[in-house]
């Protein structure tokens, strides 16, 4: 059955070639341009990886502080006590906790989208795994998100960092602004969290590693962006 749109979702698509790859600077106009809907869309990036993550020297995962950070608020939940609990508090947490978050969590109480821990955390945290795993909460030191920094940590999740993971199709996705931010913000958040992605190319990937990079807003048509605009 074809797929029916709106008549502001068919206008945007006209002024979009989807065989074209734009510049990035062209894309992002293009983008907020088509960004009409009454609500503040998110822009979202999409890569296309020429990796297969079932393998582990092909999976790609790490952290990346976008320079204008996501538009988005961020709850986070930490685990510690003493004095890395005021540390975290004062930097901004949302919920902090040992045993008594452990218990919260383990009630179905989840309304954080970070979890931080301090490393003397993670023999309660680990009875959580089946919990926050499935849902890629679960801290990891790979991640920054097991540390005695817990401060640091939660400053950098507030500020705008953001996680990335391959997904089993090779994809990664993620939102890198909203339609209110600059042109500029935009493009420089899109090129931060390209340049991520090149940065954590694993060992495995063979061949063309970026293979496609699009750009759309929560409600509008994909751009896609030529590859090689990165590399200027």
């Amino acid at each position: 059955m074809a797929r029916k749109f709106g008549k502001r979702i068919r206008a945007a698509m006209e002024g979009v070639d989807r065989e074209t790859a734009y510049d990035l600077g062209d894309a992002v106009k293009m983008v907020k341009t088509n960004a009409t809907a009454k609500f503040d869309e998110t822009i979202e990036v999409a890569i296309n990886l020429g990796v297969d993550p079932r393998h582990a020297d092909q999976m790609v995962r790490g952290m990346v502080e976008l320079p204008h950070g996501t538009g988005k608020s961020v709850r986070v939940a930490v685990f510690a006590k003493d004095a890395k609990a005021e540390e975290a508090r004062k930097a901004g947490a949302d919920v902090v906790g040992a045993e008594d978050l452990m218990e919260a969590v383990q009630n179905g109480q989840i309304d954080f989208e970070r979890v931080i821990a301090t490393p003397d955390m993670m023999a309660i945290v680990g009875r959580l795994g089946k919990v926050l795993g499935p849902r890629g909460l679960m801290p990891n030191p790979k991640l920054g998100t097991v540390t005695p920094d817990v401060a640091g940590a939660v400053r950098a999740a507030k500020a705008g960092q953001i996680e990335f993971r391959v997904e089993k199709a090779g994809i990664i996705h993620a939102g890198v602004g909203k339609a209110s931010f600059s042109e500029d913000q935009i493009r420089e958040n899109v090129a931060a969290f390209v340049d991520a992605i090149n940065r954590a190319k694993p060992s495995g990937a063979k061949g063309t590693y970026m293979q496609r990079v699009s750009l759309s807003s929560t409600m509008g048509p994909g751009v896609k962006i030529n590859v090689a605009s990165f590399a200027r």
